[in-house]
């Protein structure tokens, strides 16, 4: 079965100590498991997914607007990939197998072409890594489900800004929607 990496949302606001919205050092502790997965689908000829939050500043009609902060704002440095993840991409992004996507919703499918893009190239085992395991993260796979994709979530490639949120969602994966949930 073809396999696909969605890297979801992870960018210098959802990451980094100053962030807008960061999920603070539990996001940075899993960016070199976030690197190496990412190394490892683009090296094995997989299709990688670079899904990124992208909202217009003062987007006063967006329903975050309500929940959250303003963050990962179009032409904004919050909005790059961090860390080392960056380069890599940088490095990568004109292979085919690499496709850098805006999301303008906590799921990677809602209102994007990556169901699409899955399809196309016969992908049905998508394996998850990013931030937030409770929001973006939860919400990619819950469609992922729903679509029919065989789900992997990669433990060590997950993090949010609520523990809490963080363990449920972990177990919500693995009894709700028989995703297997990685070490």
């Amino acid at each position: 079965m073809k396999k696909a990496l969605i890297c979801i949302d992870y960018t210098n606001d959802f990451v980094a100590s100053d962030g807008k919205l960061t999920c603070g050092e539990p996001g940075r502790m899993i960016e070199e498991a976030i690197v190496n997965l990412t190394k490892e689908f683009i090296t094995n000829g997989d299709y990688v997914v670079l899904a990124v939050d992208s909202h217009d500043e003062g987007d006063q009609y967006h329903p975050e607007t309500r929940l959250f902060p303003p963050h990962n704002i179009k032409g904004t440095e919050g909005k790059d990939l961090y860390g080392k993840l960056l380069p890599l991409y940088q490095k990568h992004e004109h292979e085919p197998n690499v496709y850098y996507m805006e999301k303008t919703r906590y799921s990677a499918f809602a209102g994007t072409d990556l169901e699409l893009k899955l399809r196309e190239r016969q992908i049905g085992e998508l394996h998850l890594a990013g931030v937030c395991t409770d929001i973006c993260v939860l919400h990619t796979a819950v469609d992922a489900y729903n679509k029919g994709f065989r789900i992997v979530v990669h433990k060590q490639a997950v993090a949010s800004f609520n523990q809490e949120g963080h363990a449920w969602a972990l177990s919500h994966f693995a009894n709700s929607i028989g995703a297997q949930v990685a070490e």
